[in-house]
């Protein structure tokens, strides 16, 4: 193997794209994060944050934007699990030496347990379960809003705001904050319709922060989301569990804010992970770089 070559760890998401960029050696030169890339959401937005984090790890590891052809790279995407995307997205010019596409699930399934089989939940603004076991993964739910990602940031953000219209039409008592989160769109149903017809599983994930926030207040309706969120999570969970996972982690920008609703039962398979997404991103590129090929 080439020992000029880097590698290059990304792990796309609905709300945000990370980036490592690392020596054969595994010496972090860079680390970045840029818009989102999931590709459900376009693929030329997708490589525009891929490449732009790209950029930003070359420029802090003092090397010129040419040495991108020095670069393998693995490309963990939300949205690559879809076969037409996934197609799309291998057929895409880049400028790489060796490329590999795989999900964000699959990378963070294997950065969690340092590439031995287990499995993970991703619970950011998607959510979904993947399990590895000998050779073979396993996938639960996570097929995208607004069909699916139960227990999501995203989904909790649609929640809300389908509780907040209940409200203004008074089929549910107010509580501080649906009060809060109707202000924001000027106490207007039309107004909150509107938002939804263009807004991105993004904009409705950036609304969950504050639902965790007035759980912790006290906030009945923010502790009944977070308790339909948890059992959805406690669903996938379950399910990994009856394939055969016997490690179990739940990782991703909601996790540790939604573990105390977790079942008992959840919380008795949990384990730490240790690593993340864009750990096992590197691990999939240095892969990428024996094999001398472009895989996926």
């Amino acid at each position: 193997m080439n020992a000029d070559l880097l590698l290059l760890g990304i792990d796309g998401g609905g709300t945000r794209c990370r980036a490592r960029l690392c020596t054969l050696s595994g010496e972090v030169l860079g680390e970045a994060t840029t818009g989102p890339a999931n590709l459900r959401l376009g693929l030329e937005q997708t490589f525009t944050a891929v490449l732009d984090a790209t950029a930003q790890v070359l420029h802090q590891a003092g090397l010129p934007s040419s040495h991108v052809r020095r670069i393998a790279a693995c490309l963990a995407l939300a949205g690559a699990s879809e076969p037409t995307n996934l197609a799309q997205a291998r057929a895409h010019a880049h400028p790489f030496c060796k490329v590999m596409i795989t999900t964000d699930a699959h990378a963070a399934c294997l950065g969690a347990h340092g590439g031995r089989d287990g499995g993970v939940i991703v619970v950011g603004t998607g959510a979904i379960g993947w399990a590895i076991m000998k050779g073979r993964s396993y996938r639960v739910g996570g097929w995208g809003m607004p069909i699916s990602d139960e227990g999501s940031g995203a989904w909790l953000g649609c929640e809300v705001l389908r509780r907040v219209l209940w409200a203004l039409d008074g089929r549910l008592a107010w509580t501080p904050m649906l009060r809060t989160v109707s202000a924001g769109f000027a106490d207007d149903p039309h107004t909150i319709v509107r938002w939804t017809q263009t807004a991105s599983p993004r904009d409705f994930a950036a609304l969950a922060p504050r639902i965790f926030d007035c759980a912790r207040q006290g906030d009945p309706v923010a502790d009944e989301l977070l308790t339909l969120a948890a059992a959805h999570i406690d669903a996938l969970a379950r399910r990994l569990h009856e394939a055969g996972t016997t490690r179990l982690a739940v990782v991703g920008g909601c996790a540790s804010s939604l573990r105390p609703w977790l079942s008992e039962e959840t919380r008795s398979r949990l384990t730490d992970p240790v690593g993340d997404a864009l750990s096992g991103a590197i691990g999939l590129a240095r892969a990428a770089a024996q094999s001398l090929v472009r895989v996926a």
